[in-house]
């Protein structure tokens, strides 16, 4: 039994891990296409979405305003591209969107947009409001007896933001335990290191100062994000944070790392170097 166990774990992450490195692709084509975008924090967050999205939420493509449905918020808007690829593969709609991101009148513009593009649960963009939308949505849920729960996915450089405090102060001082946050670690912002910028450290200490749990995990370990997603759902009596220590431009050599690649798209030549560094979005297996 626990082989057998053992054996269904491995099958779903390596069945992530090849979702995970189509997702990669989709993110580059649709970033080389619209010429312009978000790269780096777009590819430090997909295995974070990827488990999400395709393991751990309670959502129905088929019916977006389900009442029991989990909800994700998108603090970081600026990485929507990565959460238009999950949306497009979850099937809220069509893979062909993905061609036309940041086109006017579009659906996809370049920071989410709740009132154009199915699936989505709020317009952000604003650095430091998702977690306030998130902590509204908590309150409300346990107000109203529904038993969805909510994840907010913040950027670290965005915990600059006063509002994200005052949030966790609001979601500790109501108990949201029915709360998530999520938070991109990849040590870059748009100006630079995050510790030169405006140092975050000690950053976990900081959130559990505030009465909230924290977890602490690889976030391109897609085993260990399900793992703690599965701790955050029993959590009672507080909200839980985990910090998922990422590399922006994940999986491209040649962006990983690296700052410029903040709020830059490839063209067609890097697109084609990236594409060949990924290979097939089929290859791979479990020991990934």
């Amino acid at each position: 039994m626990e082989l057998r166990k053992v054996e269904s774990v491995q099958t779903v992450v390596g069945q992530l891990e090849q979702r995970a490195r189509k997702i990669r692709r989709l993110i580059l084509c649709m970033l080389e296409k619209a010429g312009s975008g978000h790269t780096g924090g777009s590819l430090s967050a997909v295995e974070i979405l990827t488990v999400l999205y395709f393991h751990h939420l309670r959502h129905r493509p088929t019916d977006p305003h389900w009442e029991e449905r989990d909800r994700f918020i998108l603090s970081k808007g600026h990485s929507a591209p990565v959460l238009y690829a999950v949306l497009a593969e979850s099937g809220y709609f069509p893979l062909s969107w993905l061609e036309h991101l940041r086109e006017i009148g579009h659906p996809l513009q370049g920071h989410p947009c709740m009132n154009k593009t199915p699936g989505l649960e709020a317009s952000t963009g604003s650095l430091g409001q998702g977690l306030s939308i998130g902590c509204g949505m908590a309150w409300a849920a346990r107000r109203g007896g529904t038993a969805g729960r909510v994840y907010v996915l913040l950027g670290d450089g965005e915990c600059d933001e006063g509002q994200v405090w005052e949030a966790a102060m609001f979601a500790r001082h109501y108990r949201l335990d029915n709360l998530t946050a999520l938070v991109d670690r990849n040590a870059l912002q748009v100006d630079g290191a995050t510790e030169k910028v405006m140092s975050l450290e000690p950053f976990a200490d900081k959130w559990r100062a505030f009465g909230w749990e924290v977890l602490e995990v690889d976030g391109h370990d897609i085993e260990a994000l399900m793992s703690a997603l599965q701790r955050a759902n029993v959590v009672k009596g507080a909200p839980t944070v985990i910090i998922a220590h990422t590399v922006k431009g994940k999986g491209i050599s040649f962006m990983e790392g690296r700052v410029e690649w903040h709020g830059r798209a490839p063209d067609r030549d890097q697109l084609a170097a990236a594409l060949r560094e990924l290979g097939s979005p089929d290859e791979g297996s479990s020991d990934g």
